[in-house]
């Protein structure tokens, strides 16, 4: 595997499918001001192709619901039957109103949504947000592939951590246990990372959609990390393995949160620039998701004969 296959290069590539040629160019010329490249499509078809002809190099996918030929959904769904392309974010865009539209984007594994008719402000908002995701996955990808020792012998492990950068290191560590580490890498990486922001230092969903928003999240979270009511908080990890399953066990010493509205993307949601963290490990990355009454600890489980 080549380092260009997991890395984004410096600038991200966008592929931007819609049937209309008038939005096609204007979304173009937004992303192009946010200093990406833009490839564009016309149609589903049209878009398999480019990323047929481009699977090393597309980092992001925009697209468009409804379309002739062959629309978003199923594009969405063979993008997702494609080990090749399955990782790559899926940025969807629909129509005001249409909620249902939006539940089966999601249960087609979309996660990021835009709301009709665009405005730059917005698009480039939630582009940057699969953008950073995108980014850290791969880099986290990457650590993977340089480790290649065994790991077998480990039955249990404890782990304690603080900031989201000792959680990123952590979770790229704690994936290689797992039987498909590139799955478990993601989920682990999102649960760590609420562990810390919403659980350690308090950052309620409302606070982090302006801090992101303004792009201020990374200042706010380094300013809790010095202050004396939350520095000296820990997120606690207990690694286990049987002969039927993998489990992590997360512990945050916050308040806890109503978990049950976050195991799914509500539709009234999706078009947040943030907020799929749990629900796309509770999909993607582990076979059972078991919170806490108190949603401070979280157990994802991974079973190994599991069909």
């Amino acid at each position: 595997m080549s380092l260009k296959t997991i890395l984004p290069t410096e600038k991200t590539t966008i592929l931007a499918v819609d049937d209309n040629p008038a939005a096609l160019r204007l979304i173009q010329l937004m992303l192009e001001r946010g200093d990406y490249r833009v490839l564009t499509a016309v149609n589903g078809r049209d878009a398999l192709a480019v990323l047929a002809a481009n699977v090393d190099s597309i980092d992001i996918i925009l697209l468009d619901r409804l379309m002739p030929e062959m629309d978003g959904l199923e594009v969405c769904e063979k993008i997702r039957a494609d080990d090749k392309l399955r990782a790559i974010p899926i940025i969807m865009q629909t129509a005001a109103g249409r909620p249902q539209e939006i539940k089966e984007g999601i249960e087609a594994g979309v996660f990021y949504y835009l709301v009709k008719p665009l405005n730059s402000e917005t698009l480039l908002s939630i582009v940057a947000s699969a953008r950073q995701k995108l980014r850290k996955y791969r880099q986290n990808e990457h650590e993977n592939l340089q480790r290649q020792e065994s790991l077998a012998l480990v039955q249990s492990m404890k782990c304690f951590f603080k900031t989201t950068e000792e959680g990123d290191k952590l979770a790229t560590f704690l994936a290689q246990f797992f039987p498909n580490p590139d799955l478990a890498l993601p989920g682990i990486s999102e649960l760590f990372l609420n562990a810390v922001e919403h659980g350690n230092l308090a950052i309620s969903y409302e606070l982090k959609s302006e801090l992101v928003q303004t792009n201020r999240w990374k200042e706010e979270v380094d300013k809790r990390l010095t202050d004396p009511l939350y520095r000296d908080r820990v997120v606690t990890v207990l690694l286990e393995k049987t002969d039927e399953s993998c489990s992590l066990r997360i512990h945050d010493e916050g308040e806890g949160f109503s978990w049950e509205q976050y195991l799914h993307v509500d539709p009234s949601r999706a078009t947040h620039n943030h907020g799929r963290g749990i629900a796309m490990a509770n999909m993607m990355s582990f076979d059972e998701l078991i919170f806490n009454v108190r949603g401070n600890q979280v157990t994802g489980i991974v079973y190994y004969h599991r069909s």
